[in-house]
């Protein structure tokens, strides 16, 4: 079996995600990339150092690239992600409009696109972006499993 290299949005994204849990954030990371495939957002999980239940990396990764391209409509865009989105991530994703959703490891417990509400099924949903799992699965795995272990 050839194992493909991990494409560089989800590398960084895996990176932050390593950064948020040192800093004792859970393990997520996000990175937005633009149509022509260039970084240009990225964010850790920042709930606990920002005070803030809406810091996830994907939630401040979004309000960053709509601030650097001037518009709430993130069209075109892709967001890589280190894990299955929650609800609130899933509804951002479809007002955002994202075009594309890239995540590593699956959330039974958390997540809304394939687990739980999956968000982007529901007929209340106007935006539903193209959705690819398992791109990083593995590591991403790893990095929770480990955080929580050590929490235990």
């Amino acid at each position: 079996m050839t194992a493909f290299p991990l494409p560089e949005p989800m590398r960084r994204a895996l990176a932050l995600a390593k950064d948020a849990a040192r800093d004792g954030e859970v393990p997520v990371g996000a990175v937005v990339t633009g149509p022509d495939g260039k970084i240009i957002a990225e964010a850790a999980n920042a709930m606990r150092t920002a005070n803030d239940p809406t810091a996830h990396a994907e939630m401040v990764a979004i309000r960053a690239a709509a601030e650097k391209l001037g518009t709430s409509r993130l069209d075109g865009c892709t967001l890589w992600v280190s894990l299955e989105p929650c609800a609130m991530c899933a509804g951002a994703i479809a007002m955002a409009r994202i075009a594309r959703l890239a995540f590593a490891a699956e959330d039974p417990k958390g997540g809304a696109i394939l687990h739980g509400a999956r968000f982007f099924n529901q007929p209340t949903c106007h935006h539903r972006p193209e959705v690819m799992s398992g791109i990083g699965e593995e590591e991403a795995a790893l990095l929770l499993r480990d955080f929580f272990r050590d929490r235990r």
